[in-house]
């Protein structure tokens, strides 16, 4: 059910970012407590967005909903950045992100691990390929991308 709904919001959601030139980065569904929250996250294509684009997105899309009604459970819309630790998705994420500090975590652990982080240093359509540091050393790994469960920038202290 959830996946239907994210599917939905996105295809109200594409006509309003792309008239306001945005970018729809991430759509959530999740239940916290005893409320459902609907996050929308989009950014600029260029520069940086700001709130007020926020707001005009929530606006347009609160009166999609409204048209459209595709949730059954009251819920909170909430649209917003994706802050410094964008979710990565879709293969255009990746390839921005190369050179980039990034956080992964897999399915099923690979050489014993299951949590990277480190620099992407290659993307291609089948897997990525990070510089990583374990203990003094830094070490390549190589991640297939249908084993990542999680990938999202990061910040590197």
């Amino acid at each position: 059910m959830s996946k239907a709904i994210i599917t939905k919001v996105e295809q109200l959601t594409e006509p309003i970012v792309d008239e306001l030139q945005l970018e729809l980065v991430d759509v959530e569904f999740v239940k916290e407590g005893a409320d459902w929250f609907l996050r929308v996250y989009v950014d600029a294509q260029e520069g940086r967005i700001d709130i007020d684009q926020c707001a005009l997105v929530s606006e347009r899309l609160s009166d999609e909903l409204d048209k459209d009604d595709p949730i059954e459970q009251n819920y909170f819309l909430e649209v917003s950045s994706p802050g410094a630790e964008r979710p990565l998705k879709k293969e255009e994420d990746f390839v921005q992100a190369v050179d980039s500090f990034v956080f992964i975590k897999t399915y099923a652990p690979i050489d014993g691990i299951k949590e990277f982080e480190g620099y992407l240093i290659e993307n291609d359509e089948t897997s990525v390929r990070l510089s990583i540091r374990i203990k003094t050393r830094t070490v390549e790994v190589t991640i297939p991308k249908q084993q990542i469960a999680l990938a999202r920038l990061a910040i590197d202290f």
